[in-house]
């Protein structure tokens, strides 16, 4: 434990002859307690920018139309027919 707390430059508070567990620990669950709010923050912000660049993309390629339509022409035996009328 102390080489851990030397490893991080923590230095006994006044009238303490070495670091405690509690002083280390406190201050280290302020730390991963608040790293991981903004880790969840960072990541539903990325997965928000994702969901709108594949909403663009979708929009895109529904705006393009992968097949033509023609018009339909009068060539069968019932417009020949309705034609000699």
């Amino acid at each position: 434990f102390l080489e851990t707390a030397a490893y991080f430059c923590m230095k006994p508070k006044m009238g303490e002859k070495e670091v405690s567990p509690h002083s280390f620990f406190s201050i280290w669950h302020e730390f991963s307690s608040d790293f991981k709010d903004f880790w969840k923050k960072e990541n539903k912000l990325i997965l928000q920018e994702r969901v709108k660049e594949a909403e663009e993309v979708c929009r895109q390629k529904k705006g393009k139309s992968l097949y033509n339509i023609r018009p339909k022409h009068d060539s069968g035996i019932v417009s020949k027919n309705c034609s000699n009328i």
